[in-house]
């Protein structure tokens, strides 16, 4: 037990600042690519929620179509898809960091759409009838009124979905990004310990989401009112 995680101390830099934070040699690096694919799928969701509301039928129809396809295929088959289909796209080949983060994009997008929908229509009908009263636009009354209301109800459900994308970037490593669990997999394949090292990766993500958890809630209760 104690060489085992002498194992783990000695190949650490190449865990943490490689695997996790994305520095060195390869380009990799959990948060390097959770914390883009994040951001980056919250604003596509955002879009894709108000689509699902908007009532033109040529906005409205495509949002749906697009959120009932990626809820209904797993994400590994949009990794690969991505994988396969965009370089024949382009012609020239794709580093994997750019394919797993348009694969997570446009996965998570559909679930973070979903989540922007039911904010935004948990938003009482009164709030909209009393910005159109002062001469607020729609898309002024959607800004400064209903998406700050709306995003204070979606917080839970915004949390909870970005703390299962950050655990699902473990699913880069299948085409070869050089993350964590990908860290883990060279240093084992060279060590033979397993037990230690998927013990220690997985302290590490619960860490992580143990973390943005608390946060969430200590922003939740900023925001509510006692």
């Amino acid at each position: 037990m104690i060489s085992d995680f002498e194992i783990i101390w000695r190949n650490l830099p190449f865990l943490m600042i490689q695997g996790f934070l994305g520095f060195g040699n390869f380009v990799g690096g959990t948060l390097r690519l959770a914390i883009p694919a994040i951001v980056l799928g919250f604003l596509l969701g955002i879009f894709i929620g108000l689509g699902r509301l908007a009532p033109q039928r040529w906005i409205r129809i495509p949002a749906t179509l697009y959120v009932e396809f990626f809820r209904g295929v797993p994400l590994v088959m949009v990794i690969f898809w991505m994988w396969i289909v965009v370089p024949i796209v382009l012609r020239r080949p794709i580093p994997e960091f750019w394919v797993a983060l348009t694969a997570f994009v446009i996965f998570e997008a559909a679930y973070l759409g979903e989540i922007v929908r039911a904010g935004v229509q948990s938003v009482a009908r009164g709030q909209v009838e009393a910005a159109t009263a002062v001469g607020l636009t729609g898309a002024q009354t959607m800004r400064h009124v209903v998406l700050p209301q709306a995003l204070k109800n979606m917080i839970p459900s915004l949390v909870t979905q970005f703390i299962v994308l950050f655990k699902d970037t473990s699913l880069a490593s299948i085409i070869g990004f050089m993350d964590l669990t990908k860290a883990a997999q060279v240093v084992n394949n060279r060590e033979v310990r397993p037990f230690a090292l998927y013990l220690f990766i997985a302290v590490v993500y619960w860490i992580c989401t143990y973390s943005m958890s608390r946060y969430a809630r200590h922003v939740e209760a900023r925001l509510t009112p006692a």
